[in-house]
């Protein structure tokens, strides 16, 4: 489902409503088009219905969305993940927004914003054990491996206020400011939240200009793209603090109409705990029934990820039948001339799934899963690489690698909760 946020333009004060999966920002009015960071993760605040006579205090809560497998004794179980829960410990409050940040427009935090922010204090390895901690006892089978990839942490603020003057009755009390209604019977000694560090919020969006730092030409992305293309000079950028990281690319060359390039992740990777340097040692551990030439037992092993969210069967499916494949082809190292399907899966977050890859295409399960724990896979390189696809009126078609990928599918992914 999508999660909005209001915004307004920095040049001309306009409002713009953006998903919160936007990394573009397109002003309609005039035309000022910036790339969307943030530090570390982005602060969004849910709106209150306060009169504003009475001071706000904005509780935080951790916010993650991602792609989980677990791996079983003979299966990987996937799905995807989206929960909230309190970034500090103070059972006065929700343990969590519930569906409010699906329902209710977002906005920014800034340093503008007016209010007490109580600092977080949870840190995102102490919430992602609380969930494996939560989580893990409801599944059928005992977890061999368990990994999370594309996951996107957000803190989102909720406003609350304590009510001095709505009566005897209401006096002293924690009130949710979305509402404006008690949170619970509570009173004021119960619910001292100046005992809670905060202050004046320190975030700040960063809008960084979208003209390639290489030629100074306006670079094309879409609008949830986490990659700008500069058609100018043939370069792809990644933003990385306040400006953009060359990437290294190439794609595979391909003649005909109706082709779309899709992105995918080449990852060179040290495997430690098993054998897998070439192209022979893939056959081998996934039981292929294929035949190779002596000229290829000395061909390097490469990890292939989509570099896009997609629901994570299909994503583990891509990623399976990629890696398989090993493209061999010469590769062309530029951005490809015809149309891209934007980056939306960082190489960082691709690199969590490659133990599951490896999981994926093992046999026999049975006795290869149970050395999961000692395997360790540390990637070392990273090519962005762009693979032409066919289209046709339901499907992207991957002829010589027997791939197809569903455009509805893709529709109802983009870069956000599948």
């Amino acid at each position: 489902m999508n999660v909005l946020v209001e915004h307004q333009c920095p040049q001309c004060g306009a409002p713009v409503i953006l998903k919160e999966t936007d990394r573009i920002f397109a002003c309609g009015y005039c035309r000022v088009k910036s790339y969307l960071s943030a530090e570390d993760y982005f602060c969004y605040m849910l709106p209150n219905r306060s009169d504003g006579s009475r001071p706000l205090v904005f509780f935080p809560y951790w916010r993650f969305r991602g792609m989980l497998f677990s791996c079983f004794h003979d299966e990987i179980d996937q799905r995807f993940i989206d929960f909230s829960y309190r970034a500090k410990h103070a059972p006065q409050f929700p343990p969590s927004v519930g569906i409010r940040s699906q329902t209710l427009k977002l906005k920014f935090v800034s340093r503008e914003t007016t209010g007490r922010f109580l600092y977080p204090t949870l840190s995102i390895a102490e919430l992602m054990n609380i969930f494996a901690r939560r989580f893990n006892p409801c599944l059928s089978q005992p977890v061999l491996y368990q990994a999370v990839v594309g996951e996107t942490f957000s803190l989102i603020y909720s406003p609350f206020y304590i009510a001095s003057d709505t009566g005897e009755q209401c006096r002293g009390q924690l009130f949710d400011a979305v509402l404006n209604k008690p949170v619970s019977d509570l009173t004021l000694e119960d619910a001292d939240i100046s005992l809670y560090p905060g202050g004046a919020p320190n975030r700040q969006v960063r809008l960084i200009p979208t003209l390639c730092p290489e030629c100074g030409w306006d670079m094309d992305a879409e609008r949830d793209a986490l990659v700008l293309i500069c058609k100018n000079c043939s370069s792809v950028w990644k933003s990385r603090g306040n400006g953009f990281e060359k990437l290294p690319v190439a794609h595979k060359p391909e003649t005909g109409d109706n082709i779309i390039y899709l992105p995918f992740w080449k990852i060179r990777a040290e495997v430690s705990g098993l054998t897998l340097d070439s192209y022979a040692d893939m056959v081998s551990i996934a039981n292929l029934p294929r035949m190779f030439q002596k000229s290829q037992l000395s061909e390097r092993f490469c990890f292939w990820t989509a570099a896009f969210k997609v629901r994570p069967r299909i994503f583990l499916t891509l990623c399976r039948n990629m890696t398989l494949s090993q493209p061999r082809k010469e590769l062309i190292h530029s951005p490809p001339a015809g149309r891209c399907f934007p980056v939306t899966l960082p190489a960082e977050e691709a690199a969590q799934s490659l133990k599951i890859i490896l999981a994926g295409f093992m046999k026999p399960r049975k006795t290869l899963f149970s050395r999961l724990s000692e395997i360790k896979v540390a990637p070392n390189d990273f090519l962005l690489v762009y693979v032409p696809f066919q289209e046709s009126a339901h499907e992207f078609i991957q002829p010589e690698f027997l791939m197809a990928v569903s455009k509805k599918m893709l529709e109802l992914t983009g870069n956000q909760g599948m």
